[in-house]
């Protein structure tokens, strides 16, 4: 049997087989507004080494100070050189120039964009479409030497904030161009009590995802709730 036989017969990865992502340094940028916060607790509360950042370092520390759980701040070039992976959770309309001021310090990262173009008038939220399609196909174009993926958007920040809560049922749907990547953003998802990391698709796809958040405030306005998602089947 040649080589090329043996390997079409090894058996497949296990798609639930995923890598232990204890020991990386999670940087999470807009760490000081209410989403940013609230992942950086949740993650810090499940052991993960966490640093948010935010322009201004000063604000940053505070915000560590008032989360706890060992969190540190730092200005967001400082976050991002000591980060492993790197959450963007800054508000939208400052994501393409946070990025672009960032480009040389994320080289090399791999980086969880979790951004929600959405726009809001007297009938709600609306997704809004960026010109390269979504928020993490503009970062993967601004960031042309990261390792960019998509997660954690259709997380409640009120949920993530709670300290009596203790888990959070959901699913993150979690896109990117390598399974090595989506498998360790899986992973780290997965940290956090009652979540699980589920792969959606490539990067193209992510539009779909991020415009889905404005049908959950949708939903939470009409329902008085903090709605999350769950993927049936899998």
């Amino acid at each position: 049997m040649t080589e090329h036989d043996q390997s079409k017969k090894a058996p497949a990865k296990d798609p639930w087989e995923l890598p232990d992502v204890s020991g990386l340094v999670v940087g999470v940028l807009g760490g000081t507004g209410d989403q940013g916060r609230g992942l950086a607790y949740r993650l810090a509360r499940a052991g993960q080494r966490v640093i948010i950042g935010s322009r201004d370092a000063d604000r940053a520390r505070a915000a560590a100070t008032e989360i706890g759980e060992g969190v540190e701040g730092a200005d967001n070039a400082e976050c991002a050189r000591r980060s492993d992976i790197v959450i963007v959770a800054v508000p939208w309309d400052g994501h393409a120039a946070t990025l672009e001021s960032l480009r040389e310090e994320l080289a090399g990262k791999l980086v969880v964009d979790c951004v929600n173009p959405l726009g809001f008038d007297k009938k709600g939220a609306y997704a809004l479409k960026p010109a390269e399609g979504s928020a993490a196909e503009q970062a993967a174009a601004l960031l042309p030497d990261s390792r960019v993926t998509a997660a954690f958007h259709h997380l409640s920040a009120v949920l993530l904030k709670d300290p009596e809560i203790e888990r959070i049922d959901t699913d993150v749907m979690v896109l990117g161009e390598s399974r090595a990547d989506t498998d360790v953003v899986q992973a780290l998802a997965a940290r956090i009590p009652g979540m699980r990391g589920v792969f959606a698709g490539r990067l193209r796809n992510a539009h779909q995802v991020e415009s889905l958040v404005a049908n959950l405030i949708s939903v939470n306005r009409r329902y008085k709730a903090h709605a999350g998602l769950r993927i049936t089947d899998v």
